[in-house]
Formats: C-alpha cells, structure tokens, sequence
C-alpha cells in the first residue's frame, strides 16, 4: 500500500539548521526505511516517521546541533513549524526563524515559550498579545512586516515594524510636531515597552509640555529627555529646571540640556573664577613654589602611567585570539541587520583585530585615533555621556588625565555627518591632546604628511584630510551632530572653514563627513579644534 507522505529534507548551512519540504513530492512506500542520506549535510525523513519516532529523531537533532555548533533553525513553513520546535526541545538552539510569509499562529507561539535556550524568534507577523507573551519569557521577537506610517516621526527613527515599535530604547523628536507626528507618537507610546530616552532638537515650551502630558497619560516613567540646543537665556534655563524638578519628582522623567559654553562661563565659572583670585592673592610665595614642583611631579607620574598603560594595550593585543569576540559580534551584527532588512553588501563586519582585541580590556572601545608629528596614537572609548572619559582612563580607573573619547551623540559603527573625538590638553606632560598645540604651527600644518589623519574603527580602516585648524573662545557651535538638511550641513562646513587659520584648499560636498578633533587652549579659555573630511575607507 503506498500512501502520499510529505518530505521534510533537514539541511546545514553554516551552522544553520533548516527544515523545509522537499520540492518534488513523489510517493515513500510505510514499508522503506523512510529516510535517505543525501549529503553529509543534507537529511530527508517523511512527516509520519517523525511523529512516530519523535523521541529518536530529537535525539539525533540534538546531537546533530551539538557536533555542528548550531544556534539557529529556519523553518520554512509556518504549518512546519509546530513539528519542528517539538524536535527542537533538547537542543541549545537560541533562534529561530519562519520564513513563510504568515502570521504565527498562537499554537506555535505556545510551543516556542517552552523552549528553555530559546532567546530570539523571527517571524512575518504576529498578534500584539503574542509578542507580550514571548517577551515575558525572555523571548524577543522580529517581525519582518512592514506597517505603513507617513509622519517625520516613524520615518526617522526607522519603525516600519511592530517588533521594532516594541523594543525601541531611544528616540529622536523634531519640534515642531505634525498632526501626523502626533498621532503616530501616540500610537508609539501604545506598543512599546522599552523607550528609555528621548532626544528633542529644540527647547519650545508648548511642545515640550504636550509631549510630557502624552507620556504621562500612556504611563510612562523612568524616562530622560535630552534637549540638544544651545541654551543661554537665564529664563529658559530657569523653566527648564522648575519642569525637571516637578517631572522628575511626580513622574520620574528627567530634562537634561546640554548647556552652552557661554551660559556655563556666565554663570558658573565667573564665580568660581572670581573666588578663586581671591584666594590666590593670600598664597604665599613658598606655596607657589611647593605648587610647581607638585605641577612637575604630577606631570612626570602623568606620563609614566600613560605609557605603563599603552605598553600593557600592546601586550593584550599581542597576546590575545579576537576570533571568538569577532564571531560573537558579527554575528550580533549580521543578525540585526537581517532583522532590518539591510543589504548584504552594507553590513558592518570587525575586520580590525587589534581594536577586538582590546574590547576584552574595555567593552567601550571604539576606535584609534593617530595624529601625525605628534603623541596623539590612542584608542579611542566612548561612553553613554561626555562626562565619564574626562576623568576615567581606558581601565576605567580614576584618573585626571582621562581618555580620548567620541562624544556619546555619535553612531561608533557608521559614521555620522559630523564625528566629534574629545580629550585633555594635558600641555607639560604631552599625554592625550597635549601634543596637539602643534597642529597650530605653520612648520606642521603646512607639511602635506601632516594633513592626514588616520582613525580606525572596529569596521572600517579611515583617512580624513584636515581643511580648517582655528583657536575660538568657549562655544558649543561646532559640536553639532544632527543637521536638518543638506543646506544646514553645508552652512555649518561654511562656518568653520572660515574661522580656519590656513587655508587648505579642499572641497566638501553635502555627502561627505568629517571629524572633529576638540581639546582646551590658552589655559581653558578657548578651544583648539581641527576638522578633516573622511578620503578614504577600506
């Protein structure tokens, strides 16, 4: 008796198990063994032989997975799915995902909770219930169906998916908002679990306010919102600290600004300046000399411990294997990108091995930064704020000569328009930026060698040409990350190639990107800062 039998062929593929149907579907006599060895990756069983010997087939998946290293199934069809996961039980398989085109059912979502190594699951679509239900057992879950949204808002912080709404962390918000903005900032607040932190471009009180009330009615709490304007009205400021105040207390949503350089200078520092003069004219002659020689020790001991530190730097890199820290990211990387849908061509793979290698020392590591005919040849760190690194060094000790850092704004792994690298001007001992005073002089400046400035990250090897050095007073008007438009990109190339004291000649168009090097000068009265433009990337 012959009966019509479906083929389930079970194929690795770089450490991917996957389960589909065989395409040609013939008749399997119950009287053969039911199963052919095609390759030695490549199996077929019929669906009747692996109910009927599910404990047997489980146990040589599992072996299979084990001799295999395999962490990922792919299941092809969605009524597959259901036998597949009860042959998965046993295994360390961490992901999972459905191919077909079709929402999860809620018998299959069932079945996934109750695989104990299972940590991501990706699907075509599912039921909100269903992904709240995965996501209280630890479970994350992709979908790759697109919801349609027209508002500024979706599209650029990139929800074109539930799955992204739902476990979105951080945000970025443009005042004024649209009808449309607003609506779908609602909708947002209906799904997601996760936000965290809210970036807003601009302080409008109006705005602001209504924001604040829609978090509140959705019940959001444990929030930052982070205000990136130049704020140096005292009556602004002033309003902001009464909200933050009264936020954070009743709800527990807190306003940070970024204040600007005068504002600081104005009403912070002039007092602190003031005393300080004060006190100095009581010191004594012997003071100031006991002062100086700490001043010279300090610097002395500065050096050393920079040089202990960077010497260590080496021998981890010479002595550690990154294959496993590499695997593991790309493999992070690989796996979001897919999740995102991006091309195969534009994912972000570590090709820097010294770089992964130091991510055993500090996971913060992002880059190297090498600036020529001076010491500035440091890796480079970057925290979720610019405070950390200004007094922490890469061992993430305390210490007063801190770290070469990219501002907590920037994106480490695809540049953005403008990339800001910060570190101490620490003059005497020539530590972190201390060498960079240098770059000032026209003997450098002028020496095309020079001109080049070399920063690697973990991805991509860089040289950025450098078109505007300049000394300014304290401003925050070069540091700014996000631009509206190519014209407003353009305005701020504008600016700061103007206030350049050499003129060098190199063009930049709306598509380029820069880095922007920013030290203190003239005793912390002004800045030292140098822009190059990226020329070249392997």
């Amino acid at each position: 008796m012959v009966n019509r039998v479906k083929k389930i062929l079970i194929s690795i593929i770089n450490n991917t198990i996957v389960f589909s149907y065989k395409t040609n579907n013939s008749n399997i006599s119950n009287d053969l063994i039911n199963t052919n060895i095609i390759s030695n990756n490549e199996l077929m069983f019929s669906d009747i032989y692996i109910k009927e010997n599910l404990k047997i087939i489980s146990s040589f998946i599992k072996e299979l997975t084990i001799q295999y290293d395999i962490k990922k199934a792919v299941i092809s069809k969605m009524d597959l799915a259901l036998l597949i996961i009860n042959l998965l039980k046993k295994t360390n398989i961490s992901d999972i995902e459905i191919k077909e085109d079709e929402a999860l059912t809620y018998e299959v979502c069932e079945a996934l909770i109750n695989l104990e190594n299972l940590r991501t699951i990706t699907c075509y679509n599912l039921q909100a219930f269903m992904l709240e239900l995965l996501d209280k057992h630890n479970i994350t879950c992709y979908s790759r169906c697109e919801i349609l949204y027209l508002s500024n808002f979706m599209e650029k912080n990139n929800l074109f998916k539930y799955s992204n709404i739902y476990y979105k962390t951080n945000i970025r918000i443009t005042f004024p908002l649209s009808l449309e903005d607003l609506k779908d900032f609602g909708d947002f607040l209906k799904i997601n679990k996760y936000l965290k932190t809210i970036h807003i471009n601009k302080l409008i009180n109006s705005e602001l306010e209504n924001l604040i009330e829609m978090l509140i009615k959705f019940n959001k709490r444990n929030l930052k919102i982070v205000i990136h304007e130049n704020i140096s009205d005292e009556k602004d400021a002033q309003y902001l600290k009464n909200k933050n105040k009264t936020y954070k207390k009743k709800y527990k949503i807190c306003l940070a600004l970024e204040y600007s350089k005068e504002y600081l200078d104005k009403n912070i520092f002039k007092q602190a300046i003031t005393n300080t003069l004060k006190i100095c004219g009581l010191i004594t002659s012997s003071l100031v000399i006991l002062i100086v020689s700490y001043i010279g020790v300090s610097n002395f001991v500065a050096s050393k411990q920079v040089d202990a530190i960077k010497k260590d730097l080496a021998e981890v890199i010479e002595l550690t294997d990154p294959t496993q820290i590499i695997e593991q990211k790309n493999e992070e990387n690989i796996y979001k990108a897919e999740n995102e849908e991006v091309p195969i061509e534009d994912i972000k793979l570590i090709t820097n091995t010294d770089l992964a290698s130091l991510l055993t020392v500090n996971e913060d590591v992002v880059g190297e930064l090498v600036v020529n005919n001076t010491n500035v040849n440091y890796p480079v760190v970057q925290a979720d704020d610019n405070d950390y690194y200004l007094d922490h060094n890469i061992n993430n000790e305390k210490n007063a000569n801190g770290w070469i850092y990219l501002d907590y704004r920037n994106d480490a792994m695809n540049l953005d328009k403008n990339n800001i690298i910060y570190g101490h001007n620490m003059y005497y001992s020539g530590v972190m930026f201390g060498t960079l005073y240098k770059t000032a002089n026209a003997s450098w400046y002028t020496n095309p060698d020079n001109q080049i400035i070399t920063y690697n990250t973990l991805y991509e090897k860089m040289e950025f040409k450098i078109f505007s050095i300049y000394r300014v007073p304290k401003t925050s008007d070069y540091l700014k990350v996000f631009f509206d438009s190519d014209n407003d990109f353009l305005e701020f190339i504008d600016m700061i190639t103007k206030r350049s004291i050499y003129n060098f000649n190199v063009p930049i168009t709306a598509n380029d990107k820069i880095i922007t090097l920013s030290t203190c000068s003239n005793n912390g009265t002004k800045r030292l800062v140098i822009h190059a433009v990226l020329i070249n990337k392997e």
